[in-house]
């Protein structure tokens, strides 16, 4: 059987880079030699290299994160180029990156958010109308990113301006939104026109870690991560659903994993990631394990689903 060659892309230059070229790492060691031929590109200075291979690639693996990866671009420039790739589309790409685009859509589709506001970059932050109507404590993000760069907690009125100067840092526009303490879960789906839910993930930050940042996400051993997550039939089979109803809600497709919080018998629904991580501390590789599913064949899957897809769409 003729090997397939993959494009294995990760790197590119958002504040995610590091993480892409761990992930990167970690999905060519799992790759199987014997069924794929790998070449690795970055996209920060290697397109023109991808372009002039592109009619000897049969599939694209995009492991990158945040914007010019994770945002539609790169998944526009596949398009173009013919390649298919893992996961969503630019559509799709381009709303769950899009953090407010994202909760309109949530909204649309009947699942719950945390209250919220925007501001976009120069416009006036009236720290005490904030407080007034959403309450304290708050989370401030920027609206495009993720791995929770440039996130904040929020507990007083004085230290909303530090915290939106810090989330501006990274966006021309940044989302406050009403803390919601609960437990933290995560749903993944596999799949294209049908899909199969993973096993929900709880997510229990290490001490001194208030959220799930950056520190607490890639620090091997530094947060507890549950699989199954210790709630409920009925609470799981809620999350799981809300998992399917977000990749739906933003036109994903392959595969994507929607974070949420349980409080009480409420579910929030936070953000939908198209291109999860895949570093050995990652979430989507557990649920994927507890369900029986090893990282190897996890990316065969996420091949098989990108060619099937990519065949449909002709």
């Amino acid at each position: 059987m003729k090997k397939l060659t993959i494009a294995l892309l990760a790197g590119g230059k958002s504040s995610e880079r590091e993480v892409s070229l761990k992930s990167g790492d970690q999905v060519y060691e799992a790759l199987d030699k014997n069924k794929y031929k790998i070449i690795r590109y970055d996209p920060k200075t290697e397109i023109e290299r991808l372009v002039a291979d592109a009619p000897k690639i049969d599939a694209g693996l995009i492991i990158l994160h945040g914007p010019f990866g994770e945002d539609g671009t790169v998944q526009g420039l596949l398009d173009l180029l013919g390649i298919p790739y893992q996961g969503t589309g630019v559509l799709g790409s381009a709303l769950a990156m899009n953090k407010i685009a994202a909760k309109k859509l949530y909204e649309k589709a009947g699942l719950s958010v945390p209250p919220y506001i925007a501001l976009n970059r120069g416009e006036e932050i009236d720290a005490e109308k904030i407080v007034n109507q959403l309450g304290l404590p708050l989370v401030v993000k920027p609206v495009k990113g993720g791995s929770s760069i440039g996130m904040s907690i929020v507990k007083s009125t004085e230290a909303l301006k530090n915290a939106a100067d810090i989330a501006f840092e990274q966006d021309d526009s940044i989302l406050i939104e009403t803390y919601i303490k609960g437990i933290e879960i995560t749903g993944s789906v596999i799949g294209n026109e049908k899909l199969k839910s993973l096993p929900v993930v709880e997510i229990i930050p290490g001490e001194g870690h208030e959220f799930f940042d950056y520190k607490a996400k890639y620090t091997a051993g530094l947060t507890q991560e549950i699989c199954p997550a210790r709630i409920n039939d009925d609470l799981t089979e809620k999350a799981q659903e809300y998992a399917k109803t977000a990749h739906s809600a933003l036109f994903c497709r392959g595969y994507s994993r929607t974070d949420m919080i349980l409080k009480n018998n409420d579910i929030y629904v936070l953000e939908t990631n198209t291109i999860p991580g895949m570093t050995p501390t990652s979430l989507l590789p557990l649920a994927a394990a507890t369900a029986g599913i090893s990282f190897s064949e996890l990316l065969d899957t996420l091949i098989e689903l990108s060619l099937s897809g990519h065949k449909n769409s002709r």
